[in-house]
């Protein structure tokens, strides 16, 4: 079955499709052609109402089946989404301007992986026993309540998965917020979960820009808040949360190293460079967009960088032939046009790319500089795009003091046929996901978030769990109670 650009309504609620026209319009732009391909509204109020409400009350019902019972609904969406992978990687596409190659493999099967990890998950969730002598304490693992999900624009489907899996494992509910600039695929995926059986309200999915989210942030039926985006946002909803004591995770952004030492096979390198800056668009929170280059082969690198660069397809997004999509609005086109002025204006060399394509939508050639020292604002600033910038080094202990010198601690990587020295730099990297001799890998097997500015808690692996539910000890005495009076 396709599935429409323009959806039957703006949200999904109770298990069905639910519109409100006063809310405020959302339009929803394909960054290909700049074209308006479907239009939407804002949650108002009375939506936001209902999404808590019917997620509290099916959460008491979700919650009040076994572990296996649960899996079995999340499993099920699992291979619903994989048969459906293609239209669903389709929708992504025009959602989000990535590359229909990349879409088929990246998106939809991602989020069908975290359904079907944490579905197999849901019957192992257990307490312990804890025996102290004759008396002994047992812990129960409970869920948290109604859950709520605020995703970012550059995986919507993905996004959407990683937290609504695991909080659903757990037994909790989950109403979920898009981004509003791609509010399309998370709605699919509510009403795939009730084809594969979750009570009504179970998954909610609702619209709207900062005000909705923060409306649900602030929310006293809400236990806990999940957030996927910038660190400056992550800070005003962190705070929100934390005066009313909600659970938090927090996976926001980062200006990540990957560190090329002299002995990488170059052409690895490069292709873990590429992968960690242009994949995407380079629209990827944990991409590697200092790229640290010992001296010895800088000159190699580059060159060998430009070359594979060529080899770039850039066009039609849903031609399973182009490998390089657009930016995915205006706004993030221009933020990315401002950094490189900023970059040649405070003294890097712009070595390839860098062009603005003359065609409709938000095209950008991806842009390599050189020369970049550690000051410079595209060295130290986040900027989300397809804008690589390559740093010299000398020695291991410089670069590992560098890479450690920013506000940020989402990801690192080594290249290095010395696996030694490559364990012996990860273990010094402030960054909570790191790769040796890869990069970008995020298999749901796999804990996945920062430190420092970067965020708190982690998404996928068995520590999600954590973070999706609570524990209750209970102490048992099996002999008579001493008081002192």
């Amino acid at each position: 079955m396709a599935y429409s650009v323009q959806p039957k309504a703006s949200h999904f609620v109770d298990g069905a499709w639910r519109e409100d026209t006063a809310g405020a319009v959302l339009p929803v732009i394909y960054p290909a052609t700049g074209e308006t391909l479907a239009t939407l509204h804002e949650a108002t109020p009375a939506v936001i109402d209902a999404a808590l409400d019917s997620a509290a009350r099916a959460q008491a019902e979700w919650a009040a089946l076994s572990g296996r019972e649960r899996g079995r609904v999340l499993i099920e969406a699992a291979r619903l989404i994989r048969a459906r992978n293609r239209d669903l990687s389709v929708l992504e596409t025009y959602d989000t301007g990535k590359p229909l190659q990349e879409t088929l493999v990246a998106d939809a099967s991602s989020a069908a992986d975290a359904l079907e990890y944490f579905g197999g998950l849901a019957g192992s969730l257990t307490g312990e026993h804890i025996q102290l002598g004759a008396d002994w304490v047992y812990t129960i693992r409970e869920p948290l309540g109604v859950c709520v999900g605020i995703g970012a624009w550059n995986y919507p489907t993905q996004i959407a998965c990683w937290k609504t899996a695991p909080a659903l494992a757990c037994g909790n509910a989950m109403v979920f917020k898009p981004s509003e600039t791609t509010p399309l695929c998370a709605l699919y995926i509510a009403e795939i979960l009730i084809e594969a059986g979750a009570p009504a309200g179970l998954m909610n999915v609702i619209q709207g820009r900062g005000t909705v989210g923060a409306s649900l942030v602030t929310d006293p039926r809400v236990a806990k808040v999940s957030l996927t985006g910038s660190v400056p946002t992550g800070k005003r909803v962190y705070a929100a949360a934390a005066a009313e004591m909600k659970h938090v995770t927090m996976e926001l952004g980062g200006k990540s190293p990957l560190i090329i030492f002299d002995d990488a096979d170059l052409d690895n390198a490069v292709g873990g460079a590429i992968l960690g800056n242009f994949y995407s668009s380079g629209q990827i929170c944990s991409n590697g967009t200092r790229v640290f280059v010992q001296k010895g082969i800088k000159d190699a690198f580059l060159t060998r960088l430009s070359e594979r660069l060529q080899d770039a397809v850039i066009g039609d997004p849903q031609d399973e032939a182009t490998s390089f999509g657009p930016m995915v609005s205006q706004n993030q086109l221009d933020i990315v046009m401002g950094y490189l002025e900023k970059g040649q204006a405070e003294g890097a060399r712009l070595v390839a790319g860098g062009a603005r394509l003359n065609r409709p939508g938000y095209w950008l050639t991806p842009a390599v500089f050189a020369d970049v020292t550690d000051d410079m604002s595209i060295a130290r600033e986040e900027i989300f795009g397809p804008v690589m910038s390559v740093l010299d080094f000398d020695d291991e202990a410089e670069v590992i003091a560098r890479a450690n010198a920013t506000e940020f601690g989402l990801s690192a990587g080594v290249f290095t046929r010395d696996l030694a020295r490559a364990h012996r730099v990860i273990a010094q990297m402030q960054a909570g996901s790191c790769f040796i001799n890869s990069y970008n890998d995020a298999p749901v097997e796999a804990p996945f978030g920062g430190v420092k500015a970067s965020g708190v808690g982690r998404e996928n692996s068995k520590a999600a769990i954590a973070h999706y539910s609570q524990l209750k000890s209970v102490y048992v005495r099996m002999g008579d109670v001493e008081a002192p009076f």
